[in-house]
Order: structure tokens, then sequence, then C-alpha cells
């Protein structure tokens, strides 16, 4: 696993040890910044389910100004702050040592890029995740959700203000594109 482009690119970064965590493949990581390259430049990133925090990584390395990594796994932990020092990022990153609901609660934001990759059997998270956010004032009013899961179980219970702004398939992995929207948008 390394950073695909960018002031840190081709950078390897150390993934947890065990099967806790599911690291996003390189060729859909790199296909997934081609399509929201825009999107980065001066982001404020939050990375729920950040495993070996690639993804935000992989923004900050691309022009993102700051970013907050969280995760509950003790080894994603130890994987996300050795990677944020080989990276040299510590003074752009915040890392949160606990469940997404502690993120959703602590000082942040506002968001305007969030990276959701639970653990594909936590179906019901993304659409809890990303209402609690919205809820509790954390997202930017243009903020970008990417919600990657499997290919084979589409997204559930996502209802306004979110709209599926676009979805990608790479294999079993599926990307999906997700926005504060009104329903006149989606039309």
């Amino acid at each position: 696993m390394r950073i695909i482009a960018g002031e840190a690119r081709g950078r390897r970064l150390f993934a947890p040890e065990g099967d806790e965590t599911r690291p996003t493949a390189d060729r859909v990581r790199e296909a997934l910044f081609n399509i929201i390259r825009a999107e980065v430049p001066d982001a404020v990133v939050l990375d729920l389910f950040a495993g070996s925090g690639a993804l935000a990584l992989e923004a900050l390395s691309r022009g993102a100004r700051r970013a907050v990594l969280c995760d509950r796994s003790a080894r994603a932990i130890q994987a996300i702050c050795r990677n944020i020092g080989l990276m040299r990022a510590e003074d752009r990153t915040r890392v949160i040592a606990g469940d997404w609901q502690k993120a959703v609660s602590s000082d942040g934001g506002p968001f305007t890029l969030v990276f959701l990759d639970p653990p594909y059997r936590m179906t019901e998270v993304y659409a809890q995740a990303a209402r609690r956010l919205y809820e509790a004032g954390r997202l930017a009013e243009d903020a970008l959700i990417v919600m990657e899961h499997d290919a084979g179980r589409p997204i559930e219970g996502l209802a306004p203000p979110f709209i599926l702004a676009d979805e990608r398939t790479y294999r079993d992995t599926a990307i999906a594109l997700v926005r504060i929207g009104t329903q006149s948008e989606e039309e």
C-alpha cells in the first residue's frame, strides 16, 4: 500500500496487523481520487473507520488542509500514527481512538470531505453516521461523503437531506458519493 499522488507520492504505508481492517485497494483509491480530485485541495477531511489512514493521508498528500482520523482498533491507531509520522503530517492531523460516534461528538469540522468505510457487515452505519454528522453540524454545506461498501449490498436508509450523487463499482467494491441536497437537484 502506498500514497499514489501528490507531495508524498510513492511513500509506503503500514497496514494494521490482523484481519480487523480491510484497506482500500490502491487501484480503487486511485480511481476514487481521480473522480473527486476537485474536492481535495483545501479540504477538511474526516476519515471514520480509518484503518491505516490511507484515504485521509492520500487527501493530505493531494492538498487537503487537515484531517481527523478515527478508528476503534488499537492496531489501526498504531498504524495510523506511524503513517502520519512517515508523512510528517502531525501538524495537519488529529487521531481519535474510539468508535465513529466519538468522532461525531468531538470538536471538529465542518468537514468538506468525509470517508466512511466501515466493515461491510455494518450496513446500518452509513445512513446513521451521515445523519449524525449532519445533525451535529459537522458537515459543510457543500460536503461530499464517500461511502465505500460491498458492491452486492446497496446503501440503505439514506434519506433527505442526502442524495446519492454518483456510484461506481470496482469488482466487489462500490463507491457511493453522497451530498447534502434537495429533491429537485436529484431530478
